[in-house]
């Protein structure tokens, strides 16, 4: 809190040249980007950072295989690129991983053309990742046994990628990069909309915390409010060339359904893609694709039903998938970009999540519409031109913002870990090694926990029954996460609540220690005040299961 306290300081005092309002995958990469090209960046969120939609994805990392069917070849070139791009540059958290499609009879294309199209696939991403493959039923049976192939007339096999950690994780990482490159965030602090003065737009926010009110001062206002870009626009009295349609998805985390690391697609009922995505020691299955007239929704049962009843009609399980076997449930809305003067009749089950950059250049106004996790670093490079386009000076414009650091800083902590024995610290029910995790998690950040640790093993010790964490992370996240509640913990910057039963933690001693460490004297405050707030989506759950997370 005390991070989070200063900023809030600096938020009241200083002028900005850039104010951005929303805290999800594209306000946090241009936040890193203009914060890391030089320019005096400001970053709030009413909520959490990454706490809508960017953090109910399928932490999948894709090209846009499905925008083949409808010919949008410009775009799927363009996102194979960035993900190729993503992989190279955070090979820690960015990794390569297959795809495993199976075809049913009286589908509209056959396995041999969609393979063909796989190809087509794999040339526009450069070749860049393993060469898809053509699978007869029985192949599939062979590779993935809890396949149903009654009615299947084969399938192919291709490379996309996946988030390690959560989306979320991954989001709130730009924000660090942001905070390391000079940039001021806060997160619980609401913008009760802004009106331009002379050369500065004044936003009157709002601390969520403590219902205090204040001024933010800045030359260029961006909009990166997610699906609430068009309400914020109407704070502001912004016409806008496009707007938003909304499509809600849903995902269910169940028990590990299969060990095989890959991803289980399928088309689902309504025809579109339906996946089984490893997490872990559990597997997230969906997702829905159901239009919506605003952007607050929540999981119904019919939207259970549907998932349910697809996932059990394509696998041939010992016991089908109940009610019963949900752990936990992600849902969220997709902001579908498309112009303003198209209405909202649109089929949203043909919009690609391409993203819009809309610059009003008399206001030094800017709003981003659309957008998705595989996108993020031309976003942020985008919006640094738009920006510079307005006046606004950036010293380093060829900085590289983004990215983990260079292998030399990567075999320097290793090099530590290594002489201090960290890996056989590690906690038998462990999914990898406490280096890689560390790495992956933190970087270089990592390296004064290993100093910790060092100095006191207790600090490696698992403080959560059930997951990885260990006590100096908990630290970490207090002195440089901004833990503002506890579900920002829980179920962003980890994904605890993903993955361990409701009443798992309810009951867990270790979660009343991890509240201690972040809140100190409000840790039963904050505990109480999390389970009064979340209900329990899980049925009863099996004591001593070991998960990871």
């Amino acid at each position: 809190m005390k991070l989070r306290n200063r900023n809030i300081e600096q938020l009241h005092s200083d002028a900005f040249d850039v104010l951005i309002i929303g805290g999800g995958i594209n306000g946090a990469a241009t936040a890193a980007a203009l914060s890391g090209k030089g320019a005096k960046v400001a970053l709030i969120d009413r909520g959490d950072f990454a706490g809508s939609t960017s953090m109910h994805s399928s932490n999948l990392v894709w090209g846009g295989i499905k925008y083949m069917e409808s010919k949008d070849f410009s775009l799927v070139r363009k996102l194979c690129k960035s993900r190729n791009h993503l992989i190279e540059n955070y090979p820690s958290t960015v990794q390569e991983i297959r795809f495993l499609t199976n075809i049913t009879r009286g589908f509209r294309h056959s396995p041999r053309y969609l393979w063909i199209g796989t190809w087509l696939y794999w040339l526009m991403g450069n070749a860049f990742t393993q060469r898809p493959r053509l699978l007869s039923p029985k192949d599939i049976k062979r590779e993935e046994p809890i396949i149903g192939i009654e009615d299947s007339i084969g399938g192919f096999e291709y490379s996309d990628a996946y988030l390690h950690d959560n989306d979320a994780r991954f989001v709130f990482n730009f924000v660090r990069h942001a905070l390391n490159y000079g940039a001021i965030a806060a997160n619980y602090v609401e913008s009760l909309g802004a009106e331009r003065e002379g050369d500065y737009w004044v936003t009157k926010a709002r601390d969520v915390m403590n219902g205090e009110t204040f001024d933010i001062r800045a030359k260029v206002l961006i909009n990166a409010a997610g699906p609430w870009v068009d309400q914020h626009n109407a704070l502001t009295g912004q016409k806008t060339t496009h707007q938003h349609l909304y499509s809600k998805g849903i995902h269910l985390v169940v028990p590990q359904l299969t060990d095989t690391k890959r991803v289980l697609a399928f088309f689902a009922d309504d025809g579109r893609l339906f996946f089984v995505i490893p997490m872990g020691n559990r597997t997230c299955i969906g997702t829905t694709d159901t239009h919506m007239e605003h952007p607050e929704v929540e999981v119904t049962a019919e939207d259970i039903d549907f998932v349910l009843e697809n996932i059990n009609k394509r696998l041939t399980l010992d016991k089908p998938l109940g009610q019963e076997d949900i752990i936990s449930t992600r849902c969220g809305v997709r902001p579908l970009a498309i112009k303003s003067d198209q209405g909202s009749d649109r089929d949203f089950l043909q919009l690609s999540r391409k993203h819009v950059v809309d610059t009003n250049a008399d206001s030094a106004h800017i709003s981003i519409f659309g957008g998705k996790l595989t996108d993020c670093l031309n976003v942020g490079d985008e919006i640094a031109e738009a920006v510079a386009e307005l006046g606004v000076e950036l010293p380093d414009q060829d900085f590289r913002w983004y990215g983990e650091p260079p292998n030399a800083v990567k075999q320097q902590f290793m090099d530590h870990a290594k002489r201090m024995n960290l890996d056989a610290m590690t906690a038998t029910t462990s999914s990898e090694p406490l280096s890689s995790r560390l790495w992956r998690r933190y970087a270089e950040q990592a390296m004064p926990m290993l100093e910790k640790i060092r100095q006191d093993p207790a600090e490696a010790d698992i403080l959560i029954e059930g997951t990885e964490y260990i006590r100096c992370e908990l630290e970490h996240a207090r002195d440089h996460e901004m833990i503002t509640q506890l579900e920002d913990f829980l179920r962003r910057r980890a994904k605890v609540s993903l993955v361990v039963h409701h009443e798992q933690l309810r009951q867990s001693k270790g979660l009343r220690e991890a509240c201690r460490v972040l809140f100190g004297e409000e840790a039963d405050q904050r505990f109480e005040a999390y389970f009064a707030a979340h209900r329990d989506t899980a049925q009863p759950y099996v004591p001593k299961q070991e998960v990871t997370t």
